[in-house]
């Protein structure tokens, strides 16, 4: 049985995103560490950040705390580590 991988997660997100219309940018912040994976951004100005993790894997403490700061400036942000979950995502927004 083979492995699912956190880049087959993230590669699942991005078609899903690309799918319904949106763009999934591969988000990186060269003045701090521990932000989300992607920022996701759909039709109707709809926008998320999103952390991707392989099965049962957790955020680091790191960027745990990065997602709280972002999710107290009134921003939406998921982990995700499953395509169920990627599909729940997309299909609510």
């Amino acid at each position: 049985i083979s492995m699912i991988l956190e880049r087959d997660i993230e590669r699942y997100l991005v078609k899903r995103v690309k799918d319904v219309g949106g763009v999934a940018y591969k988000f990186t912040s060269p003045s701090r560490r521990g932000v989300p994976d992607r920022l996701c951004v759909f039709p109707d100005g709809v926008s998320v950040f999103i952390e991707c993790k392989a099965p049962k894997k957790k955020p680091t403490i790191l960027q745990t705390h990065e997602i709280e700061r972002l999710r107290n400036l009134g921003q939406q942000v998921f982990v995700v580590d499953s395509k169920e979950l990627i599909d729940d995502i997309v299909d609510g927004l």
